[in-house]
């Protein structure tokens, strides 16, 4: 028998089908940074008034976020949760930021704080959000 002809018997692990199992993205979501020009509203805490933090938007990169004030600890971040969710919300039934910004400011209430009325105003870019965020 000449060895060169010989053939070796199929790995059977090596005959089936290969199967890839699609990994979900998760939810739809805008996007978190913008360099361009935002609209935000200030969210305040519904017991004492303190700023929690602030939700903003920009139609043009299709972005939209909270962005909690450091100031406010834990209660900023716990309260982002549920406007987080209504961003993604408003971006799975395919508005657009702005549309969100405005959906949001007519049912104001969150869980511990509430937009504070008036306070819808623009700024440069989400950077400058954050740093409003950050400082005191």
């Amino acid at each position: 028998m000449d060895a060169m002809s010989s053939e070796r018997p199929i790995n059977p692990r090596f005959d089936e089908d290969v199967h890839f199992n699609l990994v979900s993205p998760g939810p739809p979501r805008y996007q978190n940074h913008t360099d361009k020009p935002v609209r935000y509203f200030t969210v305040v805490d519904k017991q004492d008034g303190a700023v929690l933090g602030y939700v903003w938007a920009n139609d043009e990169d299709d972005a939209a976020a909270w962005e909690p004030r450091e100031a406010a600890g834990p209660r900023a971040f716990s309260e982002g949760s549920i406007w987080h969710a209504r961003l993604e919300g408003a971006k799975g039934r395919g508005i657009l930021p702005s549309q969100a910004l405005t959906e949001l400011l007519a049912h104001p209430e969150g869980v511990k704080g509430q937009a504070l009325p008036g306070s819808l105003t623009d700024a440069p870019d989400a950077a400058a959000v954050e740093a409003l965020a950050k400082g005191d």
